[in-house]
């Protein structure tokens, strides 16, 4: 063995390589620092025999204590009194195989425990990052104008992180950084911390809580680094390998699990700026090696190797340029394996669908045909978003979609996931994992990292991800109270395509971008085949009008009809007949919409009622956006037709009134005319509402509510607001039909609609009666009017009727020939 290297305990020391001097040329900086409870020479340091339990405990826990002056001379002469050799690897062996490369290591005091006699350093995360940062322009860039590549582990990474965001000149030179597993939101190596720190306490030492506190599972230190360094990454041409423990710690009582867990030990970078790998060993293992055919060596060199021969600056004499310098090839034994247990034996392509084809299915060419050319053949498609409102059929085009990629793409592995909820996406990714082999190494490891780690990898292939129900943004991206949401774990790759099916754009536009395709109701001549495909009687549509008016009514929603066939079946009833209690009483078809029926294309748990799988997307609005479920809860006591912004409740602000509209909009509860202020709501969306009203209990609560807002808002009997009265003279009978007769705004309300329709009849000869619908609405009116004067009567006594304000005026009009109001 050469003489031991003398590495200094802080700062920096370049390494000479087994022959005591190098002298280059060299064309790039690579810089080790270790990590938490390291040291700059140890860190990476193993015996040329593999340690046993009992050395590997001693080395950890060091149970002589040392002065500081010995200790230093101890840590100086690298244990040169040992039995064993030691390799030092980046000296001994990166030096001579990447001889273009100066190889420094970056030392500090960063113990979490430095023996139960040895005082530890205040320094926090951030001041080491600033050291660092201070020190790596003094001496390397200072010393030399090449690029500079960093090899880090455990809390040297996040150190590393800061210092390049704190200094501009090593940012400008950081091109590439292998992670070892960093814990960049925290890990379970904290929880160990606490436990030496515990020792320490009992020693009555001063154990560093600052840097054991910035490990705890998404600590404030670390988010905040996390952030910065990812904002960093994507404006420069940085480049990150992420090397994640593949075993947990042992050698230790209760320490069997990976200290620093899949999750955290990522960015979540695209592919192109971050590739993840595990290597074959536990925390402490992953940073050491014994000989040059060690995996783990293989596995880092091939890594930075693959690196320099694609992109590395030159000097030439007058300038600095960036080309591509193709080094000499590598050898077999630096081969680049990615280790994830059991994905190697997986027959690939592999499938994961919840439900079989639909044989119903009818139609839908348009969707199709544009989402295939979205996902396949457009440039910068591998994400879609398929948008429409609850019982349009996403699901249903999804898996369609689904089945003809297994049929025309047979390279293509596909995976269906539902996200109800966090639990049942869980569930379909833990079903993934054992389809794809992917076995945990430990019982603490995470079925979801693992199945996106190996989706993200070459190793899986091509496939498509379809992720269905994508309703709830708190599921998807988290929320306060629940951070972090199932978008963590979805993976990305070159080959990998994803498909969400949502009812809302506020899901759809984060989530995809501008690659979103609203899908509409079905066409008529679709939906009559999907009614006949769906009846045991096929004769009941041969009526083409009854069916047009049934399906008409169920705005050939697909859910709409399925319900509509299952009840035909299970009664047999004709389509008249259903049509009679459709359009019948409000709870005739409130119990028509609400009766659940089971259908074997849909998901075991869901709700099928078209009604009651509206109330699943009004309950997610109230939680969210409680002025556009105030919104709801108000249009459901109104004309759900030509409904004016101007009538509607309003917002602490015109902002919030935006917002609150667009949420309806976004989940196709409310449609807008042109680019008018006016808007629609389908008749069976307005029944929901209704259910959805009653079922919270605050029916009577909403409707009076409802009632003093239109009384406030309804316009004076001055002829030049005859267009604004107009539009709100249907809305304003159907709230007065809600039956509020005692309470004084339904009798101020009835007033001025009286007062209205006698100004409108006086200015036209045609008056309302000239339109069918203002005839209806004048006959209403007429009912209502009567009904108050009656109700007036009783409670005030005929003598009193002045209190109604120009009774003569009522009973003067007439909205229909020959006919008055009694009074």
């Amino acid at each position: 063995m050469p003489d031991i290297l003398h590495v200094h305990r802080t700062g920096f020391t370049p390494l000479v390589g087994t022959s005591g001097s190098r002298n280059g040329p060299y064309r790039v900086n690579i810089v080790f620092v270790h990590g938490l409870g390291g040291h700059p020479r140890h860190t990476w340091e193993e015996s040329a025999t593999t340690p046993g339990r009992r050395d590997f405990i001693k080395r950890f826990f060091r149970t002589k204590s040392l002065p500081p002056t010995a200790g230093a001379q101890a840590n100086n002469a690298s244990s040169a009194a040992s039995a064993s050799p030691k390799v030092f690897w980046p000296n001994d062996y990166l030096a001579n195989d990447i001889p273009e490369a100066r190889i420094w290591t970056y030392g500090y005091n960063a113990d979490a425990f430095g023996g139960l006699f040895q005082a530890n350093n205040k320094n926090s995360v951030s001041q080491h990052g600033r050291d660092l940062a201070v020190r790596a322009e003094q001496e390397i860039m200072a010393d030399n104008e090449d690029p500079v590549l960093f090899v880090a582990h455990n809390l040297g990474d996040i150190i590393v992180k800061h210092a390049m965001y704190r200094s501009p000149a090593c940012r400008a030179r950081l091109k590439f950084i292998v992670f070892l597993g960093t814990p960049h939101r925290g890990g379970s190596y904290a929880g160990w911390g606490e436990i030496a720190a515990n020792l320490a306490l009992l020693a009555l030492q001063d154990t560093n809580k600052k840097i054991i506190r910035s490990l705890a599972v998404n600590g404030e230190v670390l988010d905040n680094i996390h952030e910065e360094f990812k904002t960093l990454i994507y404006g420069s041409d940085i480049k990150v390998h992420s090397f994640q423990e593949a075993r947990g710690l042992s050698g230790m009582r209760g320490l069997h699990n990976k200290v620093v867990g899949d999750f955290s030990s990522k960015l979540d970078l695209p592919p192109g700026l971050e590739t993840v790998e595990s290597i074959d060993a536990n925390h402490m293992q992953m940073a050491r090696c014994n000989a040059r055919a060690d995996p783990r060596y293989r596995a880092i060199l091939g890594v930075l190797k693959k690196f320099l021969r694609s992109e590395v600056f030159v000097a030439d004499d007058t300038t600095r340029t960036l080309r591509r310098v193709l080094l000499p090839p590598l050898a077999a034994a630096a081969t680049n394996t990615t280790s994830l247990t059991g994905a190697d034996h997986v027959c690939l392509p592999c499938y994961s669908l919840p439900m079989p084809r639909n044989h119903r299915f009818i139609g839908r060419d348009a969707a199709l045909d544009t989402l295939k050319q979205r996902l396949f053949h457009d440039s910068g498609g591998r994400t879609v978003a398929l948008v429409g409102l609850g019982g349009i059929g996403k699901t249903q085009v999804a898996l369609q979609l689904a089945y003809w990629v297994k049929d025309n793409k047979p390279e293509y592995s596909i995976f269906w996931v539902p996200a109800f909820s966090q639990a049942i996406f869980e569930e379909a990714y833990t079903e993934i994992a054992k389809k794809l082999g992917l076995n945990k190494s430990d019982q603490d490891e995470d079925p979801k990292s693992l199945v996106r780690q190996y989706l993200s990898s070459g190793s899986a292939g091509p496939w498509l991800l379809v992720v269905d129900n994508a309703d709830d943004g708190t599921v998807l991206f988290g929320g306060p109270d629940k951070p972090g949401g199932v978008c963590d774990y979805l993976p990305e790759s070159e080959d990998g395509l994803t498909l969400f099916t949502t009812r809302s754009k506020k899901v759809a536009v984060p989530v995809a971008g501008s690659n979103v395709v609203e899908l509409g109701e079905m066409n008529s001549k679709d939906a009559t085949s999907y009614l006949e495909k769906s009846l045991n009687r096929k004769d009941l549509v041969r009526s083409n009008t009854e069916a047009n008016d049934l399906l008409a009514e169920l705005a050939y929603l697909p859910l709409a009809i399925t319900q509509a066939a299952a009840y035909l079946n299970e009664n047999e009833v004709s389509i008249a007949e259903y049509l009679e209690l459709l359009r019948g009483t409000q709870q005739d078809m409130v119990g028509l919409m609400s009766r659940e029926f089971r259908d074997k294309t849909r998901y075991k748990s869901s709700q099928n009622a078209i009604a009651t799988t509206w109330l699943v997307s009004f309950d997610q609005i109230s939680k969210f956006d409680s002025p556009a479920a105030d919104l709801l809860s108000f249009i459901s006591f109104i004309e759900p037709k030509s409904i004016p912004r101007s009538i509607l409740p309003g917002c602490q602000s015109e902002e919030q009134m935006v917002r609150a509209i667009g949420t309806l909009c976004a989940y196709a509860f409310l449609s807008r005319r042109g680019e008018s202020n006016v808007y629609d709501m389908h008749r069976l969306v307005h029944m929901a509402t209704r259910v959805w009203v009653n079922q919270r209990g605050r029916a009577r609560q909403e409707v009076r509510k409802a009632i003093r807002h239109v009384t406030k808002v309804f316009p004076s009997a001055d002829y030049k607001n005859h267009t604004l009265w107009k539009e709100y003279l249907p809305h304003s009978i159907r709230v007065l039909q809600e039956g509020e007769w005692d309470m004084k705004e339904t009798q101020e309300l009835s007033l001025w609609i009286g007062r209205c329709l006698q100004v409108d009849r006086v200015a036209s000869q045609y008056a309302l009666a000239s339109e069918d619908q203002d005839d209806r609405q004048a006959k209403k009116a007429v009912e209502l009017l009567e009904h108050v004067v009656e109700v007036k009567r009783r409670m005030l006594g005929a003598d009193r009727l002045d209190r109604l304000g120009r009774q003569d005026a009522l009973a003067s009009y007439s909205g229909l020939p020959d006919e008055g109001i009694s009074v």
